[in-house]
């Protein structure tokens, strides 16, 4: 719950800032001085791909936990026990001892969202943020093919 309230902060303070740059390209633009007007096109550039940048973030975060809903009303997310740090994540010891499983469970189905997703946890767990989003990337694209088949 935390994650989504600091989410929809950040999103609207990206839109306040999209509106506050938008009048102050409008007044850059209509100076009439070849700076002011590169420094108005780049204040009308810069927030789109702002825009396009938080987008993309939120439609994977709404993508990866409808997978994670499925996968926990097929009884399927992972289920052992870790022990936790005060913060509530996994120690790194728990989560690289779980991983080897997982990795050969994505080697044996290839093809499976539903491994590729929990692949994605176990690297979340271990802490390598990077190979999770990966992962969980690779899960969405593989439902979403799944679907398109069904």
């Amino acid at each position: 719950m935390r994650t989504r309230i600091a989410v929809a902060i950040m999103t609207v303070l990206l839109l306040l800032y999209v509106v506050l740059a938008g009048q102050r390209a409008l007044v850059l633009l209509g100076s009439g001085e070849g700076v002011g007007i590169a420094m108005g096109i780049a204040l009308i550039v810069l927030p789109i791909i702002a825009l396009w940048a938080i987008g993309r973030e939120l439609w994977f975060g709404v993508r990866a936990q409808k997978l994670g809903e499925l996968l926990d009303a097929e009884g399927a997310l992972p289920d052992e026990e870790l022990e936790v740090r005060p913060s509530g994540r996994a120690t790194r010891a728990d989560a690289d001892a779980l991983f080897p499983d997982y990795r050969a469970d994505v080697e044996a189905h290839p093809a499976d969202w539903r491994a590729w997703y929990r692949l994605g946890l176990a690297y979340d767990a271990s802490g390598d943020r990077r190979r999770a989003r990966g992962a969980v990337r690779r899960a969405i694209s593989l439902e979403a093919a799944d679907r398109r088949v069904a």
